[in-house]
C-alpha cells in the first residue's frame, strides 16, 4: 500500500443493514477509538454492482462484497488516515434504472466517491454524480462514458485496451483472425482496434462476425469463424457469452485444425477455466488479454490475505475475479487520495480536486502509477480519461493463467489511432 498510516487500537467491525428504495445498502459505522469524535471524521463512499436473483443475469457481486472486506481491514488498522472507512453498498441491478437510483443514493447519502463499481449504463449513473459533483473512481470500464466524463477516474483502459492489446497479442502467432463480438453499438467499437493492431504487423484486417448477446447458442458464428480463421486463430470478446459460443466452436470443430483460441479479461478468466476443468479445460492453450497481472502473481498477496482475513469465508469474493481485483486497485487508490489530503474532513469536492492535481497512487505494481492530471490523459474523444492504457499478455497453462509476456503492453497509440 502507499502512503503513511496513523494507527489507532482496533475495534470490532459493525454492520447496518436496511433497504432503501429497493436497494441493498450496508455500511460500517460507529467511530474509531483513541481519538475525538471531532479530530477525524468518518468518509463515507458507495460500491454498487448487479447483484441478481437469476443465474443468467450479470453478477458482479463479488465487487461490493470486496469493498465491504477492505473496510473491515481498513477499520481495524485504525481507518485511512485516522479517518474510519464507511462503504455502502448498492445493487445496481444491471438496469438504468438501478444504475440511477444507486448514484442518486450515493448523493443522497453524502458519499465522499464512488469507488471499484461496475455498471453497463454510465449514461444513467453518471448524470447524477456529476451532478452531485461525487467522483467515480476505477469503474470496472464497462460503459463508455466511464472514458470521457470529467469526474471518471478508470484504473484501466476498459474494454478498448483489452481488444487493442488482443490485436498485438495474436499477431505474432496468426495470419488470419476471426473476431466474434457483440452486435451492439459497443462490439461496432471493437473491429477498428483490433485491426490496428493487426495491421502493424501487416496482417489483413480481422474477419468481423457480430453475434447476438446472451443467446443460448452460437453455431452459425461458430462456424463462420472455423471457415474465416482457418489455421490461424479465433478470438471471441462476449462476456459471458464467450463460454457459450466455445461450446458451438468446440461441437462444430476439428481438434487436429491447429486453430488457436483467444479472448480478453472479462470474457474469459481464471474462473471460468476452474469451473471448464482446469488443467482439462478446453480453454488450455488460450490466450488471454488482461489488464492486470495473471492472478497467481505474488503482487496479489496482500488482496489475498486481506480477503482471508475479512471476507469472513464469502465464496462470492474470488481473488482471481477481475472485477473483485479492480474493486482492490480503486479502494487503493482511494488510500492514496485521502491520504494526500490529510484534513480533519473528507468530501467529493476535495477527493477529486486532489485527483487532478496530481495525487500519484503506487498499486504495488498491479497496474503502472497512476495519477489524472490534465497531461496525463490520453484526451482522445473516446478515450479522454484514460490513464493506464497498458495490457498484459497471459495463457491459460496447466489450467491456470499465466504470464506470456512479461510486464505491461503499451497500446496508448492504439487508442488514439483507432479513437
Amino acid at each position: 500500500m502507499t502512503g503513511r498510516r496513523r494507527l489507532s487500537p482496533p475495534r470490532p467491525y459493525r454492520l447496518l443493514t436496511s433497504a432503501v428504495a429497493g436497494v441493498l445498502l450496508t455500511s460500517g459505522c460507529g467511530s474509531l477509538p483513541g481519538a475525538p469524535e471531532s479530530s477525524r471524521k468518518p468518509v463515507t463512499v458507495m460500491t454498487w454492482a448487479p447483484d441478481p436473483s437469476g443465474a443468467d443475469a450479470v453478477n458482479m457481486a463479488g465487487m461490493p462484497a470486496m469493498a465491504r472486506a477492505y473496510a473491515r481491514w481498513a477499520d481495524e488498522r485504525g481507518g485511512i488516515d485516522g479517518h474510519e472507512l464507511r462503504v455502502l453498498t448498492c445493487n445496481e441491478q444491471d438496469t438504468p434504472e438501478g444504475a440511477s437510483k444507486c448514484a442518486r443514493l450515493a448523493a443522497d447519502k453524502g458519499a465522499a466517491a464512488v469507488v471499484g463499481s461496475y455498471s453497463r449504463h454510465g449514461r444513467a449513473f453518471l448524470a447524477p454524480l456529476e451532478a452531485a459533483g461525487i467522483p467515480y473512481i476505477g469503474g470496472y470500464g464497462a460503459s463508455a462514458e466511464e472514458f470521457t466524463s470529467y469526474l471518471s477516474y478508470p484504473v484501466n483502459g476498459g474494454l478498448a485496451a483489452l481488444v487493442a492489446g488482443n490485436g498485438k497479442q495474436l499477431a505474432g502467432d496468426c495470419g488470419r483472425v476471426a473476431l466474434v463480438r457483440p452486435h451492439t453499438l459497443v462490439g461496432d467499437s471493437l473491429p477498428g482496434l483490433l485491426d490496428v493492431s493487426l495491421a502493424a504487423r501487416k496482417l489483413p484486417k480481422a474477419h468481423d462476425i457480430r453475434a447476438p448477446e446472451e443467446a443460448t447458442s452460437y453455431d452459425l458464428q461458430a462456424a463462420e469463424a472455423i471457415e474465416e480463421a482457418g489455421d490461424g486463430c479465433v478470438t471471441a470478446v462476449l462476456g459471458d457469452g464467450t463460454e457459450t459460443f466455445f461450446d458451438s466452436f468446440r461441437r462444430l470443430g476439428d481438434e487436429d485444425s491447429g486453430v488457436r483460441i483467444s479472448s480478453v479479461a472479462g470474457s474469459l478468466g481464471q474462473p471460468l477455466v476452474n469451473r471448464t476443468g482446469g488443467s482439462a479445460s478446453p480453454f488450455e492453450g488460450a490466450y488471454v488479454t488482461g489488464w492486470y497481472p495473471a492472478p497467481g502473481d505474488a503482487r496479489w498477496n496482500e488482496m489475498r490475505e486481506v480477503i482471508r482475513k475479512y471476507a469472513f469465508g464469502d465464496n462470492r469474493v474470488d481473488p482471481e475475479d477481475t472485477g473483485v481485483q479492480t474493486t482492490w486497485i480503486a479502494y487503493t487508490v482511494l488510500e492514496a487520495v485521502i491520504e494526500a489530503m490529510d484534513r480533519p474532513d473528507i468530501w467529493a469536492g476535495g477527493v477529486s480536486v486532489n485527483l487532478n492535481r496530481g495525487t500519484e497512487v503506487d498499486t504495488g505494481g498491479l497496474t503502472p502509477p497512476l495519477r489524472w492530471r490534465f497531461q496525463d490523459v490520453v484526451g482522445s474523444r473516446d478515450y479522454a480519461r484514460v490513464v493506464n492504457g497498458r495490457v498484459t499478455f497471459q495463457v491459460v497453462r496447466n489450467g491456470r493463467l499465466t504470464a506470456e509476456k512479461k510486464g505491461f503492453v503499451d497500446v496508448t497509440d492504439t487508442l488514439l489511432e483507432a479513437g
